[in-house]
């Protein structure tokens, strides 16, 4: 006895037509713009500009808001600048230098001029500052001031620092010797 059995096949017929020139399906132009065609790269991207930025203004560039009149007419208040903390660390502090000094508590800084360096004796006579007897030379006071104080000795570690702005009198001025440990960084212009 011979069994016969039927095959049974089944045809698909591909009834879409299919073009060469269609163009791929593009991702909707806003999700390009704000997570891009790889958002995990973007992701990834992100995470090391946050890391960076964080450990820049935290540990290398302070910002800082100018609150003040004491070193006018070079800075204003409400100027937000930026303190380099790592500034100092091949060479010491120049006179000249605006930095930032940490006198009183952790969050309050003076931004002022160095004029003094250590070891020197700095006075100030009829509105000139004078550093070991001879005047010295400060174009960047612009304000008349009749400051009279007599010679201040710098120890080794200590940095005579002041504003810009001497037409206040002298009491109401924060001004004076600064330890090295307390100056921060250098203004970064």
């Amino acid at each position: 006895m011979i069994v016969c059995s039927q095959l049974f096949t089944v045809f698909r017929f591909n009834t879409s037509v299919s073009r060469a020139t269609e163009e791929p399906i593009r991702p909707h132009w806003l999700r390009v713009a704000l997570i891009g065609r790889r958002p995990k790269a973007t992701l990834g991207r992100i995470a090391v500009l946050g890391i960076t930025c964080l450990v820049t203004f935290k540990f290398i560039l302070l910002p800082i808001r100018v609150d003040g009149i004491s070193m006018m007419p070079t800075y204003h208040t409400g100027q937000v600048n930026c303190v380099n903390r790592l500034a100092y660390l091949r060479h010491e502090p120049q006179r000249g230098d605006i930095v930032s000094v940490r006198l009183a508590g952790t969050s309050v800084m003076y931004m002022k001029r160095i004029i003094g360096l250590p070891g020197e004796t700095v006075a100030f006579h009829n509105g000139h500052a004078f550093i070991n007897d001879r005047q010295l030379a400060e174009p960047y006071v612009i304000f008349s001031c009749d400051w009279e104080k007599e010679p201040v000795q710098c120890s080794p570690t200590q940095y005579y620092v002041v504003g810009d702005n001497r037409s206040m009198p002298f009491e109401f001025h924060t001004k004076g010797r600064a330890e090295r440990n307390h100056i921060v960084g250098k203004l970064a212009l």
